[in-house]
């Protein structure tokens, strides 16, 4: 018997399952199997409720050939409820079990309310619950873009709960980019059924797809994808969608998609300001039920991790381990003893965005007050940008904070002029030697 779950093949199954799946799949649907029991020929899982019933319609062949590996022999595998005891429900999976239904059931912890709002994702916030709250009759469709780890599946599994609770019965599909080519190639091939294929995505009313850059470079899906955007569309249906870059950037698409894409409403997320990650921490410790921290080592841990919520939150995580397995508090320097190597405090150190103003003014011979007034002058426009952009390298404002700095213009002007220095850099080296050297000006190097 098996039934320890420290026991090496326990441990081996599950380091087998987390490698044979994406990340966003083990975090959201396989990370919280337990083992029940096990014999010679049986191995009995318990999965949360919710997701019980796609585990065992998705992943079987998967958990079989996983078992196979770390138990060494054939072996049957169950899933059941949590909380249900060790009855299966329902019988034992066969290696050969198909997906009863498409789709993935969103993760009842990311909903609108456990969001955390800032400058960096509000608007795209309030683009998502405005559709969540009348699908198809605002801003369709919804596209949300930004770097990894900032909340876009957040709030794409947000708008399917608030849909699901609040939407009298609405039809939705929730899949990723990845998970629908996967499911129309097997479908092409014979392996699947065309016909159930096209109708599980067509008989909808609100249609979520998370991480549609993976659509490029896939003609025949691309094609698929467009005809099902268009029939959606043209009936009304919402499309929400996700991306790690605007749809112009995703050079390897069709253009007729991209075109489709930019046709409704693109919202970026941004890296999160400092306030935001600290709402982000303290939130998670209320979720987590962790002791009371000092703020200041949320603060600590804020300033060294800030390009990305999922690695703000694993920080956190790291720290409070750390400090639960050598009996230690959660203290500023234990946060800077843990985090030091792996996120080392950003350099040149942050500089106000006045002083960048002044410096760029020097080095284009202008005065800050041009550099302020609404004129487009070329070189006083071109300041103005390069200005923009150092001061969204080099300090810790967020957007809004830097286009107030420069006359209460709006932040996509902040946006448009940072994206248009750094396309030129790569080409332009009077500007990149430019940018160097008012760098190391206010590193005092």
């Amino acid at each position: 018997m098996l039934d320890d779950p420290d026991h090496q093949p326990w441990t081996r199954f599950r380091n087998e399952l987390r490698a044979s799946v994406p990340e966003h799949s083990w975090d959201v649907y396989l990370c919280d199997l337990e083992l029940s029991s096990t014999s010679s020929t049986d191995l009995v899982l318990k999965a949360p409720a919710q997701h019980r019933d796609f585990i065992h319609a998705r992943y079987a062949r998967l958990l079989h050939a996983c078992a196979e590996a770390a138990f060494g022999r054939p072996v049957n595998v169950t899933v059941v409820h949590q909380g249900t005891g060790d009855l299966p429900e329902p019988a034992a999976m066969t290696a050969s079990a198909a997906p009863s239904r498409s789709g993935l059931p969103p993760n009842p912890r990311l909903t609108f309310d456990q969001f955390v709002i800032g400058s960096c994702n509000q608007f795209a916030h309030a683009a998502a619950l405005a559709v969540a709250e009348m699908p198809g009759l605002t801003y369709n469709p919804l596209y949300i873009c930004g770097a990894p780890g900032l909340g876009k599946s957040h709030l794409l599994h947000s708008v399917a709960n608030y849909a699901a609770d609040h939407g009298d019965n609405l039809a939705i599909q929730l899949t990723t980019a990845e998970t629908f080519t996967n499911e129309f190639l097997g479908a092409l091939r014979g392996s699947g059924d065309m016909a159930a294929f096209k109708d599980a995505h067509r008989g909808v009313d609100l249609l979520l797809v998370d991480d549609v850059q993976f659509l490029q470079s896939k003609a025949r899906t691309e094609q698929e994808f467009f005809h099902l955007f268009n029939e959606l569309h043209q009936s009304g249906v919402q499309i929400v969608l996700t991306s790690d870059r605007p749809p112009r950037d995703l050079d390897a698409l069709e253009a007729r998609l991209r075109e489709r894409f930019e046709a409704g409403l693109v919202c970026e997320v941004l890296a999160p300001d400092v306030g935001t990650r600290m709402t982000v921490l303290r939130k998670r410790v209320l979720q987590d039920d962790l002791d009371p921290i000092d703020p200041a080592a949320l603060e600590a841990i804020a300033e060294r991790v800030h390009d990305n919520v999922r690695a703000l939150e694993g920080a956190l995580i790291r720290v409070v381990a750390f400090a639960s397995l050598t009996g230690r508090e959660v203290t500023p320097a234990l946060a800077e003893e843990v985090l030091g190597t792996q996120y080392p405090l950003s350099t040149p150190p942050r500089s106000s965005i006045e002083d960048i103003q002044e410096r760029v003014c020097a080095a284009f011979g202008i005065t800050r007050d041009q550099m302020l007034s609404a004129t487009r002058m070329p070189a006083i426009a071109r300041a103005r940008q390069l200005a923009m952009f150092l001061a969204r390298e080099l300090t810790g404002e967020s957007l809004p904070a830097i286009a107030a700095a420069f006359g209460a213009r709006s932040h996509t002007t902040v946006l448009h002029a940072y994206r248009k220095v750094s396309q030129r850099l790569p080409a332009d080296t009077e500007t990149a030697q430019l940018v160097d050297r008012i760098t190391a000006d206010i590193a005092g190097l």
